[in-house]
């Protein structure tokens, strides 16, 4: 294998030489001599090279390189402190090494985890993963110092393991007496030492195959090329692969664990810093001065545009974005400037959607979940350090998010122990931890973009606000502002919401045709550190707005202009530093707007308060209308922002609730239906009264009447007290129960008699009630669980 190969002297040197012919461009363009002459002025030791360029001077060199790169890297960066020297000598001496780190294209040799296999070993490789884990950054010696105070003389010793790029390294027996058992003292000041550290890469998700666990490498960070990466980053890491002996067997096993050692490190994820050209900033400037007055508007309804509708909360999102600002008072009070937001609404409202616009539009965000994130994953957990066995602090979601966004989607589904954790985070922009010995403050000072759904999972609107949302008055008041998001059915409003989602699914980007069949893996992977198809140009011409297109912005004649996503980017980066000042006449307006809320839920019955109104609900208003002077580039805050932040607050902080009207109309329904039941009976009786005087009639003319023929008058008593098909009459039963609680009322008592109820409630009766209507309707009151009736004697229950 061409790893193992190892170079003589003559070989070395003729590789150093054309190392230095390399750098030594001043006949062709001067590139890397200008870089070099870069890191002096910059003060540092590590230069960046092309691994095109070396290809494209000298393939057979760059072949060697990255196949055998613990010797080629060793002449190159020799050959670099030699080609420093030759440039500023009294910079050479100061660093005891100068190091080489590589980008470009490295084809093969651009792998994955996964992918990363033995062939690789002593190969330059570039591996691309997330970081998972990282380490303390801990001094490592390099070099050490002793004095005999015996001999006054100096011993210096040199140290060097598997993780440099030396061959064999050398013992690390650390000296205490010198060959003559006279004791040594070190000299720490003339001691040399580097840092040192050591993360975890693993796979990406996306391209870790269906059904398997993603794989992870270590890699070894040295120098300044610690804390490049944070855990959640995205990375590009050139090293080269070498294995080291394990830790217990040491080299009596067989078996030997593989890292990476790292030459250079290169973000992938959008943390980056955008950079700003002289055409950004122009185009910034036209932009807030020609829209200063729907600037705000238009650029919330750009916000999301896959969405339709939600113009409040993409207005409130934009605040967040935007921020207000923090302040920091003599008596060391603190006035947060971060904005936090709760969405609460029914299922399949682009809760989670608007969530991940703001992962891809915020410089700095995070993602976690209600039951995926415990109160320590989300402020900071004490942890066991591995190699040393220390304990130590693991920050969590907020603290990494620091500057920046968390968003929490399932928001309710947290345990409310979670929930309580990140109080102290929401409003005082700090993690205090007090455990296992360690006392530490870290800062997370960031904003929080939460979405929930109600307690009865779809939101009840017969019920208030407050039992719908299910959350304690600690913590809604740490939201500035929370909306509740309705599944509403609106002919006019569903179709738009279709016609927007079709047009949504029948887009096709520039380039691709329709009809074409998408690819069946991930995309095509780009083997190099930098896409050869992007352009200097690129970067600097951004578009303001965003090509009109039927399929993205609809075939209405009013054609909305849409800000592109990579203007609104820039822009909210430049609104961010602004910090307007709050007039006298905004501060006189949000005064007398705070007292109205307060006082606004006894004003309206029908309205009820998504989250109770405080003084944090003053502070929310100035950090409202300070964020949207910041959308106009406003140096004060106005009286139209104040007024935005108003209306802002009043849409979230009321939501009106229906009252319950179906059991009234099952009421009149069941009125209507006696009313026709007693009219039907009081014609029944009329027709049996008929009947029987007619009978009577006919029994005078001849007919010999029968007092005991019961066939009749059977049909003339009511039924109430043996049988139920006979239904007492509603109105006579109302009047019934009316006399009877005044004869209750009379006696002052809780029981009465038969007899004298009967004689009492036909007293000042127009119409007495008969012996049978009594007892009908005390036995229909006794059904209903009102009255009881026990030996002749009436209670009422």
């Amino acid at each position: 294998m061409a790893g193992t190969v190892v170079l003589d002297d003559v070989e070395l040197r003729e590789a150093q030489r054309d190392y230095l012919d390399f750098l030594d461009d001043e006949e062709d363009q001067g590139i890397y001599q200008s870089k070099v002459r870069e890191l002096i002025s910059d003060n540092q030791y590590r230069l960046i090279v092309n691994v095109n360029d070396l290809r494209r001077k000298n393939e057979k060199r760059a072949n060697r390189l990255l196949n055998n790169a613990f010797e080629e890297l060793v002449a190159f960066q020799r050959a670099l402190k030699d080609f420093v020297a030759s440039i500023d000598a009294t910079y050479a001496k100061q660093y005891e090494e100068f190091y080489v780190g590589l980008e470009g294209s490295f084809g093969s040799k651009h792998v994955s985890p996964r992918t990363l296999t033995s062939c690789f070993l002593s190969c330059v490789v570039c591996v691309e993963g997330i970081v998972t884990k990282c380490s303390l950054v801990r001094p490592k010696v390099v070099r050490s110092v002793h004095y005999c105070p015996a001999t006054k003389k100096t011993i210096e010793r040199r140290y060097s393991d598997l993780t440099t790029l030396v061959a064999f390294p050398s013992s690390s027996v650390y000296p205490t007496k010198d060959e003559e058992n006279n004791p040594l003292e070190t000299e720490y000041g003339l001691s040399v030492y580097k840092d040192h550290q050591t993360i975890t890469i693993q796979e990406m998700p996306e391209k870790a195959p269906a059904g398997q666990l993603p794989r992870s490498v270590d890699v070894i960070l040295d120098d300044d090329l610690v804390d490049k990466a944070k855990p959640g980053d995205r990375v590009q890491v050139v090293g080269t692969y070498r294995c080291l002996p394990g830790k217990k067997g040491g080299y009596t096993s067989g078996t030997f664990r593989t890292v990476l050692i790292a030459c250079n490190v290169k973000q992938m994820s959008k943390d980056a810093q955008p950079s700003f050209s002289a055409e950004d900033i122009a185009k910034i400037k036209k932009f807030s001065k020609t829209r200063s007055k729907d600037i705000f508007d238009q650029l919330a309804k750009s916000l999301a545009p896959s969405i339709h509708g939600h113009d409040y909360v993409k207005k409130a999102i934009l605040c967040l974005l935007l921020g207000g600002v923090e302040r920091d008072l003599e008596n060391g009070s603190h006035i947060r400037g971060d904005i936090n937001i709760l969405l609460i609404g029914d299922p399949s409202v682009a809760k989670s959607q608007l969530l991940r616009y703001v992962l891809c539009t915020a410089p700095r965000a995070i993602p976690t979940t209600g039951r995926g994130s415990s109160g320590v994953g989300l402020t900071a957990a004490v942890t066991t350090d591995q190699e040393t066995g220390e304990r130590r602090l693991e920050a969590g979601a907020m603290v990494l998010a620091d500057r920046g966004v968390v968003c929490i989607d399932e928001f309710d589904k947290m345990s409310d122990m979670d929930r309580t954790a990140i109080h102290e985070v929401m409003e005082q922009g700090r993690v205090t931890i007090a455990k296992a010995g360690i006392h530490a403050r870290l800062n997370a000072r960031c904003s929080v973009l939460a979405a929930a759904n109600p307690v009865y999972g779809r939101y009840d609107q017969y019920k208030t606000p407050m039992e719908n949302i299910g959350l304690q008055d600690s913590l809604l008041s740490r939201f500035d502002l929370l909306f509740i998001m309705l599944d509403q059915m609106d002919p006019e409003q569903d179709r738009e919401i279709s016609d927007h989602v079709l047009r949504m699914h029948r887009y096709r980007a520039p380039g691709e045709q329709d009809g074409d069949a998408m690819p069946l893996g991930s995309a095509v992977d780009i083997l190099a550190t930098d896409d050869p198809n992007f352009s200097q140009e690129d970067q600097q011409d951004t578009q303001i707005y965003e090509k009109h297109d039927n399929l993205l912005h609809g075939t209405k004649k009013k054609k909305e202009k849409m800000v592109s996503a990579a203007f609104m980017k820039k822009y909210i980066h430049v609104a961010k530093i602004i910090k307007p000042v709050l007039t006298q006449e905004s501060a006189t307006y949000i005064a007398e707007e705070y007292s109205r809320l307060r006082s606004q839920d006894s004003m309206s019955s029908d309205t009820a308060r998504t989250s109770p109104v405080t003084a944090r609900t003053l502070e929310t208003l100035i950090r409202l209308a300070t964020a949207h002077a910041k959308a106009r580039m406003s140096k004060t805050v106005d009286l139209q922002d104040a007024e935005e932040a108003v209306e802002l607050v009043q849409y979230a902080y009321f939501k009106k609730v229906l009252e319950k009207e179906k059991k009234r109309k099952k009421r009149s329904e069941d009125e209507s239906e006696t009313e026709d039941e007693e009219e039907k009976s009081q014609e029944d009786q009329e027709q049996k009264r008929k009947r029987r005087k007619t009978r009577q009639s006919d029994a005078k003319d001849g007919d010999s009447y029968d007092p005991y023929d019961f066939s009749d008058t059977e049909e003339e008593m009511p039924q109430g007290c043996s049988c139920d098909s006979w239904t007492f009459p509603v109105a006579l039963l109302k009047a019934f129960k009316v006399a009877l609680l005044d004869v209750f009322r009379e006696a002052h008592a809780q029981s009465i008699g038969m007899n004298r109820l009967t004689e009492s409630i036909n007293r000042d009766s127009e119409e007495p009630f008969s012996s049978v209507e009594i007892q009908a309707a005390l036995s229909k009151m006794q059904d209903d669980n009102q009255v009881m009736v026990s030996e002749g004697i009436i209670f009422l229950i």
